[in-house]
Order: C-alpha cells, then sequence, then structure tokens
C-alpha cells in the first residue's frame, strides 16, 4: 500500500471515528441518523495541499450532487495546513465557486466547515458550534438542501420558524427560532448534559489519535503502508 492510500485509509477511520463517537455519541446532527442507517452518507478524501485549489473539491461536489443517493457528505482534508479561519475562508470561497454553476434556487448542497481547533464558549448556542465540529482532520460537510428541506417541514405554517419544544419555549421567552439556532440550542443541550469534560476527552482522543497514525505514516513504520 501507498502512503497516500494509507493516508486515506486513515483520515477514512479518524473520520468514522467522529461520526460514531461525536456526532451519533452526542446527537448532534439532526438529519445525520437516518441518513447513516439507510446508507445515504459518503466520505471522501482529498489530498491537496493548497488551499487555492478548488477543482478536486468542485468535481467531488459535481460527483455527490448527481448521485440522489447521497444525503450528507464528508470532504476530508488531511493535507490541507490551515487555521480555522482560514479553513472557514476555504469554504467560502468554495461555497462561491459552486454556487456559480447553478441558478440559485437550484443549488443541490448546503456546505458547513469542521475543523480540529475551538476552544468551547458556552455564553451563546451557536458560539459552542465550533467547539462541537472538531473533526481530526479540516473537513467540509456538505448536505442535500432537500433533506434540509426536509426537516423544514416541522415548521409552522410555512415559516422559517420552528416550533421548538416546550422547555425550550419556556427559556426562550415563547419567541420561535429559525432551525439552525435551534439545532444549536439542542446540540449544547446534549453536550451540556453529558458534560463538556467528557466531550473533550473523545474529541482529544481522537485527535491523539490521529497525531499518533499520522506520524506513524510519515516515518513509514512497519504495518503502516
Amino acid at each position: 500500500m501507498s502512503y497516500e492510500q494509507a493516508l486515506v485509509s486513515e483520515a477514512l477511520r479518524l473520520n468514522a471515528r467522529y461520526v460514531n463517537e461525536v456526532v451519533e455519541g452526542f446527537g448532534l446532527c439532526p438529519w445525520a441518523e437516518r441518513a447513516l442507517r439507510e446508507g445515504r452518507v459518503k466520505t471522501l478524501v482529498l489530498l491537496q495541499d493548497s488551499p487555492t485549489l478548488f477543482e478536486p473539491s468542485l468535481s467531488s461536489m459535481a460527483e455527490l450532487a448527481a448521485d440522489e443517493t447521497v444525503e450528507v457528505a464528508m470532504l476530508v482534508y488531511p493535507r490541507l495546513e490551515l487555521g480555522r479561519l482560514d479553513f472557514e475562508h476555504f469554504a467560502r470561497q468554495l461555497r462561491q465557486l459552486d454556487a456559480e454553476r447553478y441558478e440559485v434556487s437550484c443549488i443541490p448542497l448546503a456546505m458547513a466547515a469542521f475543523h480540529p481547533d475551538a476552544a468551547p464558549d458556552t455564553t451563546e448556542a451557536e458560539r459552542l458550534i465550533p467547539f462541537l465540529r472538531r473533526t481530526p482532520d479540516p473537513t467540509l460537510q456538505l448536505v442535500r438542501y432537500s433533506v434540509i428541506e426536509h426537516a423544514r417541514g416541522q415548521f409552522s405554517e410555512g415559516t422559517e420558524f420552528y416550533q421548538p419544544g416546550l422547555h425550550v419555549l419556556e427559556r426562550l421567552e415563547k419567541k420561535p427560532i429559525r432551525l439552525r439556532e435551534q439545532i444549536a440550542l439542542n446540540n449544547m443541550e446534549s453536550v451540556l448534559e453529558a458534560g463538556l469534560d467528557r466531550f473533550e476527552a473523545v474529541v482529544s482522543d481522537i485527535r491523539r489519535d490521529r497525531d499518533q497514525s499520522y506520524r506513524a505514516l510519515a516515518a513509514g513504520l512497519p504495518g503502516m503502508l
């Protein structure tokens, strides 16, 4: 097995740990469970190391958009050495380039940036989002817009406002909130209930696994190639 093949294999394994132990383990994604159960999730590893190279990502996104069996996808970049804010800039550029290929109402995939580095901030639910998205490698999550629209089937009378559970309504003085805000609140509640220390321990163990695995690959240790 070549180094590149081994790196792809390890990146997929580590991403699967994040999905299984973090996303599913803490119940963080409203569309992950069904998509995983039905085999509608696909993960691709892109080995580019340049933040100005967009064609591999665009090609992968076009391939995923054309495959209607895929509802949720992950693009993993184990060689892209960018800080969190720079990776978010990369994602914004990629999102714009992808959007230019479609009519506004026909863009097939929504995109969110995940990155290994973020500190916990529980002052507001949305400020905690980067901390919960601490994948082992810089990663883009792609979700088919039709799946998001299905989630909006829970909205009241076709508006953009989701009708949350009573306990959330009480905390928000019964003001309706948007889906993104509802998901952020639910995620913060789940993690705080489980304990930030426990969440941090799981994510840190995956990160240690990643660092050790990639060091071994780079050193060409027996059994890794």
